[in-house]
């Protein structure tokens, strides 16, 4: 595997200009003083927001919303739209602020980043009307009245994001939540607070209302005050155990959370598969971005049958991928976004050397200024290894053999994450097959991780992966209250025969209408069997 160090002068100028200026921090405050993972440089310093400003940034959202409601949802999405074009405008300055600040390589900041972002606020803002349109609902008992669902914004949103795409994630959020009527507080991760703020100085630029969309850079305090300041729903994204602590705190205040959490990818290399595309996928998979996505591949049962060539296959791709500093050359693997991850790779890696894996490639820190751990793979595994069994977040990839769909479908079920996984095979039934049975939120057939990009399609996990979803449909109406609305079709008497007085007369009639209604082949059944 080649390092790269030869330098780009114009896009190590452009990134240097971008975010090399310092912030405004006071020093009678706490702030946020992060290095560069790339090459340990300091970076803008940002002040950490005070549980008293949090509360004081929900309540001019509060106000901001109620105006911003009150728009018609085609206005909103006009304005959303401006909003996007105004990132894309920007393409180039987000891509150096997330290279300088994440070391991700510019391929993966502009792709995986700015283009997901722009496709989706395209996607919601000229679909809203129509998901959010009232809905009927047909009665089958109460024939004489009818009901129909409406959605109203929610109010407050809040947004607890993560490190590792700190741009895409929020952002997924933020749009849906403007675009149903909400206002949006982003508390992003300390470790990558300064993409947030530049999509706000964007947002800003764009002439929407400032306190409708806001930031609050800080620490575990700043989402504690968040969670605990009057907003009406909180999306987190982040790690299991932190997770779990969210959404009690959520459920202290009675806010409705989504909880996206971690990932363990499998990913089922079948006998029949196309060994050079699985090889290809398995090594984009599991290196892009690092290997730090809660999507990426992060253990591989491959059949025995192609399990020799994969394996060989898998090391030669390894080994031409070329690794730097993303901010001075493109290279294809950047650096580790936070730093105990390497200390994570480590130990797991020990752990599995010492129950018998083999390392075919990588397995080492590189030792350069930053933050660079070797892509590395990993043979012989079996599930009595931590790595096989707990989500790693780095660039490893551990391989597994197996004799059978079927065990393949049992060892990757054989997991307390349910996120997304993979199926590759040159039979599409024989995928789908596979496919259905595996216990995660979505399961894609000859691909890898493009999934969350497909903004149309609900995003969420199984079991200790969270709970909820973003993106679908389905995602934008949960942005809103669903509310019903029952009202008469026809004129009615002014004294109901099912209200007060009761009498015996009345229990006689309703006695027997149940028996007419209801037993065997009664009335209401039929209607029922004919209900589409």
């Amino acid at each position: 595997m080649a390092t790269v160090t030869a330098l780009d002068s114009r896009k190590k100028k452009a990134s240097e200009t971008s975010v090399s200026a310092p912030a405004e921090a006071s020093p009678e405050r706490k702030t946020i003083r992060n290095l560069s993972p790339a090459d340990g440089e300091p970076l803008a310093p940002v002040n950490v927001t005070t549980p008293d400003e949090v509360r004081a940034a929900v309540q001019r959202a509060k106000r901001a919303q109620a105006a911003w409601a009150r728009m018609p949802i085609e206005e909103r999405a006009e304005r959303v739209l401006r909003f996007r074009d105004a990132l894309v405008e920007n393409a180039d300055r987000l891509v150096d602020v997330l290279v300088r600040e994440t070391g991700k390589p510019r391929n993966e900041a502009l792709l995986h980043e700015i283009l997901v972002v722009a496709d989706l606020a395209s996607y919601f803002a000229h679909n809203a009307a129509r998901i959010l349109a009232p809905q009927s609902i047909s009665l089958h008992f109460l024939v004489h009245r009818a009901s129909y669902v409406h959605y109203a914004p929610k109010g407050v949103i809040g947004v607890i994001s993560p490190w590792n795409f700190p741009f895409a994630i929020p952002m997924g959020d933020v749009i849906p939540a403007l675009l149903a009527g909400n206002a949006v507080v982003v508390k992003p991760s300390e470790v990558t607070p300064l993409i947030a703020l530049e999509a706000k100085r964007i947002y800003d630029s764009t002439g929407l209302p400032e306190d409708l969309f806001q930031v609050v850079p800080g620490d575990g305090a700043t989402g504690q005050a968040l969670i605990e300041s009057g907003i009406q729903k909180l999306i987190f994204t982040g790690g299991v155990a932190t997770g779990k602590r969210v959404a009690s705190a959520c459920g202290a205040q009675l806010v409705p959370c989504v909880m996206e959490l971690g990932g363990k990818a499998p990913l089922l290399a079948l006998s029949d598969c196309d060994v050079e595309r699985t090889a290809r996928a398995i090594v984009y998979g599991g290196f892009c971005n690092s290997g730090q996505a809660c999507i990426s591949v992060e253990r591989v049962y491959a059949h025995r049958s192609i399990h020799d060539p994969l394996v060989r296959r898998v090391k030669e791709l390894v080994n031409e991928l070329k690794q730097g500093d993303a901010s001075k050359s493109f290279v294809d693997v950047g650096s580790i976004i936070f730093g105990k991850q390497m200390e994570v790779a480590e130990q797991l890696i020990a752990d599995a050397v010492a129950k018998g894996a083999e390392v075919v490639a990588g397995g080492e820190r590189v030792h350069r200024a930053g933050n660079y751990f070797q892509p590395t793979v990993l043979t012989e595994c079996h599930h009595g290894m931590a790595v096989m069994r707990e989500e790693i977040f780095g660039p490893i990839v551990p391989i597994q053999r197996i004799d059978s769909d079927e065990e393949g479908i049992a060892l990757a079920n054989d997991s307390h994450l349910g996120l997304n996984a993979y199926v590759f095979s040159k039979s599409r039934e024989r995928a789908l097959r596979v496919a259905e049975k595996i216990e995660a939120g979505s399961v894609v057939v000859n691909d890898v991780m493009l999934n969350y990009g497909a903004c149309e399609t609900p995003f969420g996990g199984l079991k200790e992966s969270g709970f909820g979803r973003v993106h679908g449909d389905d995602s934008l109406r949960e942005m809103c209250d669903k509310r019903h609305v029952n009202y008469g079709r026809i004129p009615m008497p002014s004294r109901d025969p099912l209200w007060f007085p009761y009498s015996q007369t009345s229990y006689s009639i309703f006695s027997k209408g149940l028996e007419v209604l209801f037993h065997g082949a009664g009335l209401v059944q039929r209607i029922v069997k004919k209900i589409p």
